[in-house]
């Protein structure tokens, strides 16, 4: 028996909402904290983002595989088509409305718990090519990995996976690894340190699907039968603590 839709939107929306609540609320206690350090910003920015990240995963996992991300979203649906398994795609629509509603509404929270505007677009330009092969890199390794993870049967060790691979990325990529458009279109609500531009945002959606696409491929030659394995994102699905009664 599978989990109620209704059940894993609002994990998927609440998870979403913590998420951009972390990385954007992180952003503005680190700017607080260091001023005139980026580095130092950062750092402070990455590592609580990738706590909170695994934290999130462990939580909302049993009950939606803790996606948070449209691209998760895609992928599972794409490769789960074949083998009968993974999203539906009425699930994929309601995840992906789920996740930037949650986005947003993240932004929000971490504005008002500063005691800023609640809704302040963000100034902060990004935009280039480099950015954007960032973001192609660092969502197709997100990808590769949530994937490969479930295909090998080490679902449960996403938590720490996940958020140590964002938070490395972070460093190693241009762009500071956003890989997810519902976070990036949150991020477009808070004129802070961890803002995007909205005009920036449009060509970082569209990095991140090309990203999913070079991962998706990547799996299919690498582990061709990974759509079989689309229901334990991120968490088994027949969990029996996962299932409705």
């Amino acid at each position: 028996m599978s989990i109620a839709l209704r059940r894993r939107l609002l994990a998927e929306f609440l998870g979403t909402a913590l998420l951009v609540a972390a990385v954007v609320g992180s952003g503005i206690m680190a700017a607080t904290l260091s001023p005139g350090d980026v580095g130092l910003q950062l750092l402070e920015n990455s590592i609580a983002t990738a706590l909170a990240l695994g934290a999130l995963i462990l939580v909302f996992g049993p009950v939606s595989g803790a996606h948070f991300n449209p691209v998760v979203s895609a992928a599972d649906w794409f490769l789960g088509r074949r083998a009968g398994t993974g999203l539906t795609g009425r699930d994929l629509a309601g995840y992906t409305l789920a996740q930037v509603a949650g986005a947003v509404a993240g932004s929000v929270l971490a504005n008002l718990m500063f005691d800023l505007t609640a809704v302040d677009l963000s100034g902060r330009e990004r935009t280039g090519a480099h950015l954007w092969l960032g973001e192609v890199v660092a969502t197709s390794g997100l990808v590769l990995l949530v994937f490969a993870l479930a295909r090998s049967g080490r679902a449960s060790a996403a938590p720490a996976a996940v958020g140590a691979y964002i938070g490395a990325a972070y460093w190693f990529t241009s762009s500071t690894s956003f890989a997810n458009p519902a976070v990036t279109i949150g991020r477009a609500f808070t004129d802070t340190f961890a803002g995007i531009a909205p005009a920036s945002v449009p060509a970082f959606a569209l990095a991140q699907l090309a990203g999913l696409a070079v991962g998706v491929g990547l799996l299919a030659v690498l582990h061709p039968d990974a759509g079989a394995a689309a229901d334990q994102v991120v968490v088994p699905a027949d969990d029996p603590a996962a299932l409705d009664r």
